[in-house]
């Protein structure tokens, strides 16, 4: 599988941070630059989060809208009024996160289906926010078949109070049993409606633990502008408590000018569809 060129941009920074109850916090950098090519290209990864290519024309043609007042009015959240700002950056957290275990750890993560059907523009969608699914052999059932389901936070608003937004990402990760069983019953709805038999199946591989076992990681990260993060909250974070502790990935990314970026990217997948 082929990493989108962004992804290369995302860097292990090899330094990590040792939390009070002894969880190792990687530290990772998104080292983006001024390329129109590699922000084209991003801008369309991103924008087929939300709507297909394919299938922008017919749902902008019904509406009467140009491609961009399609996606800019209808599909992606508000860049001013709130709560969009805020929405645009936990939606750029998660799937930044998704290409993460995708691309940087090579688990299976059909993320699309979480943003494209959106009933509020404006909303986050519910359930867990990243899911990923790796198989130890194709077409057969293992028990070191891995369900990794991953929280992820964001604070980019430029020099913003810092906030300990890992904390809050491991404490929603510890729901995540709570609210797994709705979001791969949904994905696997989604999968079956749109006639996609194949990675539905794979997905109900998951949906009964009992009588085919599998392995369970769970995540939390913390995407920051480097004006939010302050390494002394990662440090204090706990995952005392946390129903799999003991298989739990922590990371903070951190980048400059990090909501500029944000806009700038839904702003160009507008621009450019």
């Amino acid at each position: 599988m082929t990493a989108p060129a962004h992804l290369n941009w995302l860097v292990n920074t090899g330094n990590a941070i040792t939390s009070v109850d002894g969880q190792t916090v990687e530290l990772w950098e998104l080292n983006h630059a001024v390329d129109a090519a590699i922000l084209s290209a991003w801008a369309k990864h991103f924008r087929e989060h939300y709507c297909d290519d394919a299938m922008l024309p017919d749902l902008a043609n019904g509406m009467g809208l140009s491609h961009s007042e399609y996606l800019t009015q209808i599909k992606f959240p508000d860049p001013a009024m709130a709560p969009g700002p805020s929405v645009r950056s936990g939606d750029f957290a998660e799937i930044i996160v998704a290409d993460y275990i995708e691309y940087k750890l090579g688990y299976w993560c059909p993320r699309q289906l979480r943003y494209d059907f959106k009933w509020n523009r404006n909303e986050s969608t519910k359930g867990c926010d990243v899911v990923g699914f790796k198989f130890a052999q194709d077409g057969v059932v293992s028990p070191q078949d891995e369900l990794f389901v991953f929280e992820a936070k964001a604070q980019l608003a430029l020099g913003a109070e810092p906030q300990n937004r890992l904390q809050i990402a491991i404490d929603d990760s510890n729901k995540d049993k709570l609210r797994e069983a709705m979001t791969l019953n949904a994905l696997r709805q989604r999968f079956l409606e749109r006639g996609e038999r194949v990675p539905a199946d794979k997905i109900a591989r998951f949906q009964n633990e009992t009588d085919r076992p599998f392995k369970r990681v769970s995540g939390a990260a913390a995407v920051h502008d480097v004006t939010t993060f302050d390494p002394a909250h990662a440090a204090a974070v706990t995952a005392t408590g946390h129903f799999n502790a003991s298989n739990l990935r922590l990371i903070v990314v951190t980048g400059t000018a990090m909501m500029q970026l944000v806009h700038a990217l839904y702003r160009r997948a507008a621009d450019e569809a």
